[in-house]
């Protein structure tokens, strides 16, 4: 199992990043929270990891805090949520905005995930009532770092390409980013903006 990895963020096209640890490259998926508080691409990174076994892959997930892995692998024990649902409810809400949905059985809030229908939100919320009251603050923020230096094709298309890999449709996302203020340039932010928008509908 990998548990952790520290090496120069080599490449990031949200939500997936490539880590060079030692010359060997870890392509890696993040959720959102993480992303936001990555360090410009070269720049030194610590992550801690969750690696999922398939038939057909080996999918690496990575988390800027050990809160962040934590949630994601109590997620995983829920029934009918696998990864992609785990990274996007990461993505949709902070680790604290998670827990206080749970404790106040808000089921409005969950469903504004894309892939959260209602009966998941309901499932979630029963299911992970017992398991949230020992979740307590755990560890700190391991990606370390300033900010955002972007890739080809820019922002706005590195943000249109987030947003449908975290399961929103081609016209919601350009919706979404249309709501964002026009003085937004970067990728984290404009990502930022839109689930903040998708959240409020």
């Amino acid at each position: 199992m990998i548990g952790f990895l520290r090496g120069r963020l080599a490449a990031k096209h949200p939500p997936q990043l490539l880590v060079d640890v030692g010359g060997v490259g870890y392509e890696v998926e993040v959720p959102m929270s993480t992303f936001y508080g990555l360090p410009a691409t070269g720049a030194e990174v610590n992550l801690f990891t969750h690696l999922v076994v398939r038939e057909d892959a080996h999918i690496l997930f990575a988390f800027g805090t050990e809160r962040e892995r934590r949630l994601f692998r109590e997620l995983l024990k829920v029934s009918s949520v696998g990864p992609k649902l785990a990274l996007s409810l990461l993505s949709g809400m902070s680790v604290d905005g998670f827990l206080q949905c749970i404790e106040s059985q808000d089921a409005d809030s969950l469903v504004r995930i894309p892939g959260v229908g209602r009966k998941t939100a309901e499932r979630l919320i029963i299911e992970m009532r017992d398991r949230i009251k020992n979740f307590g603050a755990v560890g700190g923020v391991a990606a370390v770092g300033g900010g955002i230096v972007e890739g080809p094709g820019g922002p706005q298309a590195e943000a249109f390409a987030a947003l449908i890999a975290l399961g929103y449709k081609p016209a919601e996302v350009t919706r979404l980013l249309k709501s964002v203020d026009a003085s937004v340039q970067t990728t984290g932010e404009l990502i930022r903006g839109a689930l903040q928008a998708a959240a409020a509908k």
